[in-house]
């Protein structure tokens, strides 16, 4: 069988698991970047959504490669980290299949991501660019409203949070959050001591990333 006839399979399957799941799964990348960064992160925001929007989605994500057909398991990506990311041209590929049949991609920046991404994204879709969503986008007033866009949670360059946005056909397919961190937010509140309001944006904020996911 040709590897575009398998991709069919594998999205033909995955429309039937996408029908019934709430799973999120960590995007596993290669380049060298810390992909398995903010590991208390997703748990934590999971257990936030379950408790407050009514959600269901199974603890302990999993943790699933670009390259591998296993993510057309998952409705659900997530993808951190601070430094280089590199896709191979089949790696690139299945993403782009993935994220046509249905599914969804978050792309947070950890600080220092952006620079390698943005390269490695033109493979995924070399027609379609980046565009920077308005406060007005429904992703910022789902279950909680965010009327000055993006939260910012931690402080690196002193630049404001920017959330882009990758559409094909109408769908919003890839959300990339930039200079604002959500996942730090989203940890264990030892691990970098925000203040309880802060952790609670971040969190909120994520919350209406799943909603917007799982509810559309």
């Amino acid at each position: 069988m040709g590897r575009y006839r398998l991709l069919l399979l594998i999205i033909s399957i995955g429309f039937a698991h996408f029908a019934a799941s709430q799973e999120i799964a960590i995007l596993k990348y290669n380049g060298g970047g810390d992909w398995y960064a903010n590991p208390t992160a997703l748990p934590n925001l999971i257990r936030f959504c379950n408790t407050n929007i009514g959600t269901q989605i199974q603890d302990n994500p999993r943790t699933v490669e670009v390259g591998d057909t296993g993510i057309f398991q998952y409705p659900f990506l997530h993808m951190t980290g601070h430094g280089n990311v590199l896709f191979s041209q089949e790696e690139a590929e299945n993403l782009r299949a993935y994220l046509v049949s249905g599914g969804f991609l978050h792309i947070d920046d950890n600080f220092g991501m952006e620079p390698y991404l943005r390269k490695e994204l033109v493979k995924v879709f070399p027609n379609l660019e980046l565009e920077e969503l308005g406060v007005d986008h429904p992703i910022f007033s789902q279950d909680y409203t965010f009327e000055k866009g993006l939260p910012k949670i931690h402080e690196h360059d002193g630049k404001r949070p920017q959330a882009f946005g990758v559409v094909h056909e109408g769908r919003l397919l890839l959300l990339f959050t930039y200079e604002s961190d959500l996942g730090d937010g989203w940890e264990d509140p030892s691990v970098h001591n925000d203040p309880l309001e802060v952790r609670e944006r971040a969190l909120q904020m994520g919350a209406n990333i799943i909603s917007y996911v799982f509810k559309r």
